[in-house]
């Protein structure tokens, strides 16, 4: 069989390799059944779920005709850049960096930094739109895990929260 969509076909195979990763890795933790799910139940079913499909979106890659023949274009480093360095500065300001001296700056300013950066990878960024998803953002994400979860998560930074 001959390959119709490139783009198509790479992606299944990236799916069907995070997919079996995630599916290996949690074979390190318990398992368990479906009545008594262990810590490593739900990866598992996603690792299975996320491989097979991609293995139904690489055999749709073969059997499926596009246009340009799917071709695979360049890679679009600037997106990339930005997606993940959104959430290196999340990770960053929600927990802080204490090697360097910089203190946990909390669930909320986090969220709008992370909105901001990630909304800086695609081509017509307005900053007025990006405030207004980080309120959003910011409001659903407190009322989820620090009122209805009741997780124990900074929401402000260590300086205001005292």
């Amino acid at each position: 069989m001959a390959i119709k969509s490139q783009a198509d076909f790479f992606s299944g195979v990236m799916f069907m390799a995070v997919g079996a990763t995630f599916a290996v890795g949690s074979t390190n933790y318990t398992i368990g059944d479906g009545a008594r799910m262990g810590p490593g139940y739900f990866p598992l079913m996603l690792g299975v779920l996320l491989a097979l499909i991609g293995a139904v979106i690489s055999l749709q890659s073969m059997v499926v005709e596009t246009a340009d023949g799917g071709r695979i274009g360049r890679w679009a480093w600037k997106p990339l850049a930005f997606v993940l360095g959104a959430n290196l500065a999340f990770g960053v300001l929600l927990g802080g960096l204490p090697s360097i001296g910089l203190p946990a700056m909390g669930l909320i300013i986090a969220i709008f930094a992370l909105t901001i950066i990630a909304s800086m990878a695609g081509n017509q960024f307005k900053l007025r739109d990006s405030l207004i998803l980080a309120v959003v953002l910011a409001v659903g994400s407190y009322l989820a895990f620090i009122v209805a979860l009741k997780l124990q998560i900074q929401v402000w930074p260590t300086f205001i929260s005292g």
